[in-house]
């Protein structure tokens, strides 16, 4: 068993023993969303670390879509349990980069790969090279913003 999923496990031990519903209830959900993805395809298998850290960042931005579906439907105390929620599951995610060290590496990026000359075409060449060193600290979306920003779209 992977130390992120048998950490999650022991945490919704403690949570449910210490009476906190939310934070319960949010462990359950995340453990059945790994048990889905073992259980998917035409063999489970046990997910590694990696794995299980991409199925929480995937509840964590889903429950971030939520909070702001729900800000747009002006149902504001259920955005602020989302967000609840996606606080939660941050604590089993890696410390997620600032905007500044995202702004950095993107610079980084474009200059190793010779983007600069391209402009947008080059777009595909410096998120190839950033995924991997960025995987699980910062949201897709943001960070291909910030490429866009510097290639001068």
């Amino acid at each position: 068993m992977s130390e992120l999923k048998d950490r999650l496990r022991q945490d919704l031990t403690t949570a449910i023993k210490a009476r906190e519903s939310l934070r319960a209830s949010t462990l359950r959900m995340v453990i059945a969303a790994i048990s889905k993805a073992e259980t998917a395809g035409k063999q489970a298998k046990e997910l590694t670390d990696a794995e299980v850290q991409a199925v929480i960042t995937s509840e964590s931005k889903k429950r971030r879509e939520a909070a702001e579906a729900y800000d747009a439907g002006n149902r504001p105390e259920l955005a602020a349990k989302e967000r609840d929620e996606a606080v939660i599951l941050a604590d089993y995610l890696p410390e997620q980069l600032s905007a500044e060290e995202v702004a950095a590496l993107v610079t980084e990026a474009i200059t190793e790969s010779g983007a600069a000359e391209e402009g947008m075409r080059g777009m595909g060449k410096v998120m190839g090279l950033l995924k991997p060193r960025t995987e699980g600290r910062v949201d897709g979306a943001a960070l291909a913003g910030e490429v866009r920003k510097q290639l001068g779209a």
